[in-house]
């Protein structure tokens, strides 16, 4: 049987009860598919703008010390070196070794905290114009805080 001579046998009560199972039917997909959606892209927009902003910021800052590192004169070797060995030895002390052959420093860590480390980076990037090429590090949760064991390749820049 057919669709229209089915509800063309219905009596009129049932003609409504269905058509406003049918309208509450409509109704909740409208609000799940067009509404709902609408509904939280609203209340987020605020946060989300937040976020970004606080992304952008971060990037710009990223941006100027890039431009700032771009901007230095070039290092020479042997003061890549003395800069590297010298924020080695201040700032990751014992827990770290170093070796040059080349134009790379391979970086022995065992045990280092991972707020010297980041400094150590940071100093390495800055003062000698290093960057890490490779890194086989592993980090390790103790009582005492995080600490990365392993070794880091850096670049150094070319000899003359």
């Amino acid at each position: 049987m057919n669709l229209p001579a089915r509800w063309n046998q219905l009596a009129p009560r049932e003609k409504s009860l269905l058509g406003g199972a049918l309208a509450v039917i409509a109704l909740a997909l409208l609000w799940q598919l067009v509404l709902a959606p609408s509904l939280l892209t609203l209340r987020t927009a605020t946060a989300q703008g937040l976020a970004l902003d606080t992304q952008l910021q971060h990037m710009q800052s990223l941006q100027a010390q890039a431009k700032v590192l771009q901007k230095q004169a070039p290092l020479a070797y042997d003061d890549a070196v003395r800069a590297l060995n010298l924020a080695t030895k201040q700032t990751l002390g014992s827990t770290a070794q170093i070796s040059v052959v080349a134009e790379r420093a391979n970086v022995t860590l065992q045990a280092a905290r991972a707020d010297a480390l980041a400094q150590w980076l940071a100093q390495a990037r800055v003062n000698a114009r290093s960057t890490p090429l490779e890194a086989r590090i592993t980090r390790i949760a103790t009582p005492a805080g995080v600490t990365w064991s392993g070794t880091l390749v850096m670049t150094l820049p070319q000899r003359p």
